[in-house]
């Protein structure tokens, strides 16, 4: 058995969660940070659990053909970009692969499903600079000299770093002049161990499509010595419009309290996202790679389906009960953004289907201020916002409204995801289509187990590259409503011209999918030959059949699947 300060010799054969390194030695698994899948390695054994063990790389003996050398000189001991060291075409096929097998796993979905609806990654356009918000933790250097960086893993430790490769370059100049600043006055730096002291974090933003920038500084006082001569020399720096001060006096390790004051300029700062101009204050959620965000969301309208007249005919109608009024015949749509931030998604989709009623929800009550800003900014009426937790305000609100629905849900919850009250809820408001937006792969997976427990089924998903460099990776999910309605397919047969034993026996499934494979260069599972065969009368076994339960619904194959398969099936004279 390994123990404490064992050395041990691995080739990394996987990557886990956080982008750690994994490898098996006799079957049991070690998690070593800064490896790449192919490396051989030394590494020093640091904890030793029942089903696991934490090791420390020594040396990096034969590296894997997809490391590379890190761009920023702390990557390996700063806690931010832990994948580095990796080339970015193996990033994007461990964040698509890490996807795909939460999906799988953790939420159950079928694979032949997954299959169906998966969508390749969509890639950063910038791996680097492409953030517009920044966190800066202040201390102190062994000199005494007032230091800003990041923390390191799962630490409190700050690894110095004014110009992180993530950030744009005007953030090192605003860094360097606080620092400044804080030596110069000799300002307090907090000491979180003894919960003394002024300054603690430096919060930057950026709006990429305006050029205009913010600069909080959270202190534990509104009482700041020399502040102004602060707020001038910051506002000297090209491009800051505000300056504030954050005022969280708690012992947590929460970052921003809820009062803020402007030392100078206005308590936000503006940028444009999806055509619409948003205005962003420090307790704002605001997505942090701008470019990417505006794929992201034009991809969830896109799976949403509005149009100017509410809800688009789309691919994803399903017909409806005899004397019912189908989703694609409203003039308009119901729709729900829940966790809603300052209003991005939600504006985004009641600017695009202006015929429709959005209501947008979200916690941080000075968001929602923004949100409503915002809504006025671009003259937008279609909307409404109500600050409260989604898991109070949605039951309360269903049990004041009984019988009412929606026709569009949007979720785009945090990192936890959503509190079983808020799907509970969802799926009483029977929308046609839920359009989730992650980014967390895990909870995402956990949260879609349970919407598809409740009369959904994934249609499509797609990652995006959000977080180039880092081990986070964010999703947009298309959920549609099972409908009741019995659908099946009238086939014709003429008997006495076929005899279906014997044009059953004619091929096996894996004869049928490698004349697929070779002649259209794409994979058809033995679901999608099971359809095709059953559309032209041929005899299934049961189980390809049959669904899992009386309420699921087995996905549609797709048309050029469809044709590959109908021309196998005549090569070998099955139809």
């Amino acid at each position: 058995m390994f123990k404490k300060n064992d050395i041990i010799k691995a080739v990394i054969d996987d990557l886990g969660n956080d982008g750690e390194g994994i490898t098996h030695i006799d079957g049991f698994p070690f998690f070593i940070k800064n490896c790449v899948p192919g490396d051989r390695v030394t590494a020093k054994v640091m904890k030793v659990k029942r089903n696991m063990g934490f090791a420390k790389l020594i040396s990096v003996n034969i590296p894997s053909e997809n490391r590379i050398t890190p761009e920023c000189p702390v990557a390996q001991s700063c806690g931010g970009c832990t994948l580095q060291h990796i080339s970015y075409e193996a990033e994007l096929k461990y964040k698509d692969e890490k996807v795909f097998n939460c999906l799988l796993r953790i939420g159950g979905i079928d694979r032949e499903i997954l299959d169906l609806a998966r969508e390749p990654i969509v890639p950063s356009e910038k791996v680097f600079r492409y953030r517009n918000k920044a966190q800066y933790p202040i201390g102190r250097d062994k000199n005494g000299k007032a230091v800003a960086g990041f923390f390191s893993g799962r630490t409190h430790h700050i690894v110095p770093q004014e110009d992180c490769r993530l950030s744009p370059p005007e953030f090192s100049r605003i860094i360097r002049t606080v620092l400044d600043y804080i030596d110069e006055f000799h300002i307090p730096v907090y000491d979180e161990t003894t919960n003394r002291g002024l300054i603690r974090h430096v919060l930057i933003r950026k709006g990429f499509n305006t050029g205009e920038i913010m600069c909080c500084l959270v202190s534990t006082s509104k009482e700041l010595p020399h502040s102004d001569e602060l707020a001038e020399r910051l506002m000297e720096i090209p491009g800051v419009k505000s300056v504030c001060l954050n005022i969280n006096p708690q012992r947590t390790n929460v970052i921003l309290g809820r009062s803020t004051v402007s030392l100078s300029g206005e308590l936000y700062i503006e940028d444009i996202l999806c055509g619409l101009r948003f205005r962003i204050s420090p307790l704002s959620f605001y997505q942090i790679n701008p470019v990417m965000a505006e794929k992201l969301y034009k991809k969830a309208l896109e799976y949403a389906e509005l149009s100017d007249d509410g809800i688009s005919n789309g691919a994803f109608e399903e017909p409806s009960e005899e004397g019912s009024i189908s989703a694609s015949s409203l003039s308009g749509a119901e729709i729900w953004d829940i966790c809603c931030g300052i209003g991005t998604i939600t504006l985004a989709a009641a600017s695009a289907s202006k015929n429709s009623f959005v209501h947008g929800v979200e916690i941080v009550p000075e968001a929602v201020r923004d949100a409503k800003s915002n809504a006025e900014l671009n003259s937008i009426q279609n909307v409404d916002f109500t600050a409260a937790a989604a898991e109070e305000y949605l039951p309360e609100y269903y049990r004041n409204n009984p019988g009412s629905g929606a026709d569009i849900i949007i979720l785009d919850p945090p990192r936890k995801g959503l509190a079983p009250e808020v799907l509970n809820t969802v799926t009483a408001l029977a929308p046609n289509r839920i359009v989730y937006v992650s980014c967390d792969p895990a909870t995402l997976a956990r949260d879609l187990k349970i919407l598809l427990s409740s009369g959904y089924r994934l249609e499509r998903y797609r990652p995006f590259d959000q977080f180039a460099r880092t081990a986070h990776v964010e999703t947009v999910c298309l959920l549609s409503k099972l409908h009741e309605a019995k659908h099946h397919i009238n086939v014709k047969v003429d008997m006495d011209e076929l005899d279906l034993t014997s044009a059953e026996a004619k091929a096996t499934y894996k004869e049928i999918e490698e004349w697929v494979q070779e002649h259209y260069g794409f994979h058809v599972t033995n679901l999608n030959i099971a359809q095709v065969k059953q559309k032209h009368g041929i005899i299934e076994r049961e189980n390809y059949n049959k669904p899992k339960s009386e309420k699921s619904r087995q996905p549609g194959c797709p048309e050029e699947k469809v044709k590959a398969i109908e021309e196998a099936l005549k090569h070998f004279q099955m139809i």
